[in-house]
């Protein structure tokens, strides 16, 4: 587990901050309450920390050294203060720190660590900055590097397009207005016909002084804009307040998805976005296979062993299925049946995974008043791919039934008619 340094002399604010962490943090604290404990501490464990709290002012190091160390090492430093110092502030953030907080409280202290947490977050975060003075470009990419963005670079609209084509995971695009072949409205313009405010974020930029800029940028299709020079720190909060709301956006959207109850994806999101794989496979004519799962006597387990049992049950098939299958689209399709669609594999192998899944699910062992109890699932494969997705599934679930008329606990494939592709307990 990656580790936090915390240095702070105050018994007072150091409780407080560990008291906090607890509920922030997933991260293990180290506190130092010295300049020389914080570099014995790093000493210590070298390479294991992500990022530093620190004091600005300790007994041994009263003008920041300790800022200086931390930064040296490479490690994102949110600065810790008693008072606030304009001119201060202005050097340390010059120098590189994440930011500067004075304390002023329980909120500040949670402002500090949950700093850490969009730290961690803003590493799988990929930001397109689309500038085309070098200076400019290079001082935006630093300050995203400095809060641990994944960064690529682009020098006009039409650069910009390019890199999107290879980066489709990018979440933030920062764009300077005035570029020469395609500027900021036209970029914006072109990627809002592909992209939706919550899927990209647009951060429109520009030193020009018209006052309606701002407003032509989002009547374009931005989510905000800044006017260049700007604060650092009315930068960081603007991008962090998008990503913010990009990400709740995100969760809504998940949670819509789900199966309230097993917490897979719903029929619904699987019809969804397996249309796009089965266009995909059906294009490219590339192996898809489509595996229909569903559980044996599950009524009789529910007569035998009561609604509560059964439920508990069908959640932890729903675990196993989950971890085993995570590659892949998993959902639940109804009350005891899941669908799996497994892009780039043939019959064979596909058959081969369901069985190993079944195995494990078969072992799993109930404990019950009575005694143990066990449930296994029979499943049917199909990799024809008919004229749509829906002529796949049934296909899976008609050979699902052969498999349950066989004696279930088993995995037929399309080729058992031949006695082919047959996997037994």
């Amino acid at each position: 587990m990656q580790k936090i340094l915390i240095v702070e002399d105050s018994a007072i604010v150091a409780k407080v901050l560990l008291h906090l962490a607890k509920q922030e943090l997933e991260h293990e604290i180290v506190l130092a309450t010295t300049f020389a404990e914080a570099q014995a501490k790093y000493q210590e464990y070298q390479g294991q920390f992500f990022a530093a709290i620190v004091d600005l002012n300790l007994p041994d190091a009263p003008d920041g050294e300790v800022v200086d160390f931390t930064l040296e090492k490479k490690l994102p430093t949110i600065v810790l203060t008693g008072s606030f110092d304009e001119e201060r502030r202005e050097s340390l953030l010059n120098k590189g720190i994440v930011d500067y907080v004075t304390k002023e409280g329980r909120y500040s202290y949670q402002y500090a660590l949950r700093l850490v947490n969009r730290l961690k977050a803003n590493e799988s975060i990929k930001v397109l900055v689309v500038e085309d003075s070098s200076t400019m470009r290079k001082f935006i990419c630093g300050m995203l590097t400095r809060h641990l963005f994944k960064v690529v670079e682009a020098v006009d609209g039409i650069d910009a397009i390019k890199v999107f084509l290879a980066n489709p995971d990018i979440k933030l695009l920062i764009t300077d207005y005035n570029m020469p072949n395609m500027d900021g409205f036209d970029l914006v313009k072109n990627l809002r016909c592909k992209y939706e405010k919550f899927d990209l974020i647009i951060v429109g930029l520009s030193a020009e002084g018209e006052g309606s800029l701002s407003a032509k940028f989002i009547k374009t299709g931005a989510n905000d804009f800044l006017s260049k020079p700007f604060n650092p720190e009315e930068f960081y909060c603007r991008i962090n307040h998008n990503i913010e709301s990009l990400e709740l956006i995100e969760k809504i959207r998940d949670v819509a998805n789900r199966d309230y109850f097993t917490n897979l994806y719903s029929r619904r999101y699987f019809f969804q976005n397996g249309e796009e794989q089965w266009e995909t496979a059906k294009h490219n004519n590339t192996p898809l296979a489509l595996a229909v799962i569903n559980l044996d006597d599950f009524k009789e387990i529910n007569e035998q062993y009561g609604n509560v049992f059964a439920d508990y049950m069908l959640k932890r098939v729903a675990e196993i299925l989950d971890k085993a299958l995570f590659r892949f689209l998993l959902a639940r399709a109804s009350g005891k049946e899941f669908y799996v669609l497994m892009p780039g594999l043939d019959n064979g192998k596909a058959v081969m995974l369901i069985d190993k899944v079944r195995s494990i699910v078969s072992r799993e062992n109930f404990t019950t008043e009575d005694g143990n109890a066990f449930v296994t699932f029979s499943a049917g494969v199909s990799n024809n791919l008919g004229e749509q997705l829906q002529d796949q599934i049934v296909l899976a679930e008609s050979i699902m039934k052969s498999a349950k008329q066989s004696g279930k606990n088993i995995v037929f494939g399309e080729e058992d008619d031949e006695g082919e592709d047959v996997y037994e307990a």
